[in-house]
């Protein structure tokens, strides 16, 4: 009689306990798959993954304590036969990317179906990359000349609506709830990406793009 084939083993990893029982829920159901652990975030991923061994982790990104691209970095030396499958509600070019430079196999929006994510734990244990709809647009978007912005993080997006509406850089520290050179440091970034010299122009050009929501 021959040998039973082994189930995949996944560990999910996100700060949300519902989407951490639906996604728990589908493991389940699938009779190839094993579920061999919970972590709330990057950190307690990092603390439990090594001992579990999973074939495929299921990564958020925006997390407390630890995000998903820092944890991958420290978990792909320590576990080089484990994929990583990154479901998640960005697709900003700038992450997609971040992502998949990090070693990611998959990466899908939170929104797919669960036929979806299972089809896409399959491939990513099978070795091929896998990315959602959203994800692949945004990398060609973000790869198309005359596209400014297309490389702006969420969070880069966020300080931009906030210049937009004429906030200084304390104002946007407070309610962002970071540091002054934290602020500083995303303007720097954002023109840089925009190709501009200033503030102003940063803005006019958000604008022109529909990058930032017009001034109501």
């Amino acid at each position: 009689m021959n040998a039973p084939h082994a189930r995949l083993r996944i560990l999910i990893v996100d700060d949300h306990p519902m989407i951490r029982n639906g996604l728990a829920a589908m493991v389940r159901g699938e009779a190839d798959f094993e579920l061999v652990g919970e972590a709330a975030h990057g950190a307690d991923a990092v603390r439990i993954a090594p001992e579990l061994a999973p074939d495929v982790v299921l990564m958020d990104l925006v997390m407390p304590q630890m995000d998903g691209i820092e944890a991958m970095a420290r978990l792909r030396p320590l576990l080089p036969s484990t994929r990583f499958v990154i479901l998640t509600s960005l697709t900003e070019p700038g992450e997609v990317q971040r992502a998949l430079q990090a070693g990611a196999s998959g990466y899908l929006n939170k929104t797919a179906s669960a036929q979806e994510l299972v089809n896409v734990i399959r491939a990513a244990h099978g070795g091929r990359r896998v990315l959602s709809p959203e994800a692949t647009e945004a990398l060609i978007a973000a790869s198309q000349p005359g596209q400014p912005g297309a490389d702006l993080t969420q969070r880069e997006r966020e300080l931009l609506a906030l210049m937009a509406r004429g906030l200084t850089n304390q104002d946007i520290a407070e309610q962002l709830r970071i540091a002054l050179p934290t602020v500083k440091f995303h303007i720097t970034n954002i023109l840089s990406k925009l190709g501009v010299g200033n503030r102003t122009e940063a803005v006019l050009l958000a604008l022109k793009h529909r990058l930032v929501p017009p001034a109501g």
